[in-house]
């Protein structure tokens, strides 16, 4: 697992295959918005049926989850400040967990297929994000 921390505020977690342990693993803290565990079972693991209690929860920030399911892209970083804090090149299988800061993406390959998953509600664009630059 590689993390971007930027003056000690972790941005971003880049899961690779290799970082997915056997049984569930969990990369955030409890205190995130997003919420992101692997799962790595063998065949025949039955997990327990369930159903997730209404809670109410107060959200402050939108936090995504990049999974590349083909081709690379490379995900730049921003501190709190806007100001660029590093980038990494994100490949097939490996997920990447947007927890603070900001990002911009340049797809590298022809064809780079990728699912993002976001905390809500959506307040839609103008109240959701702020262009950087």
């Amino acid at each position: 697992m590689r993390e971007i921390v930027d003056r000690g505020l972790r941005l971003a977690v880049h899961l690779r295959a290799e970082d997915m342990a056997p049984g569930l693993s969990f990369f955030s803290d409890p205190s995130d918005f997003v919420q992101v565990g692997t799962w790595n079972y063998g065949a025949g693991k039955v997990l327990a049926a369930h159903n997730h209690n209404h809670l109410e929860r107060a959200v402050t920030r939108t936090q995504e989850v990049l999974v590349v399911l083909k081709g690379r892209v490379l995900a730049r970083f921003h501190g709190e400040d806007d100001a660029p804090a590093g980038e990494l090149e994100v490949g097939p299988g490996e997920v990447l967990v947007l927890l603070a800061g900001g990002h911009g993406y340049e797809i590298l390959e022809e064809g780079t297929v990728v699912v993002e998953v976001k905390n809500g509600p959506y307040a839609g664009p103008d109240a959701d994000r702020r262009r950087l630059g």
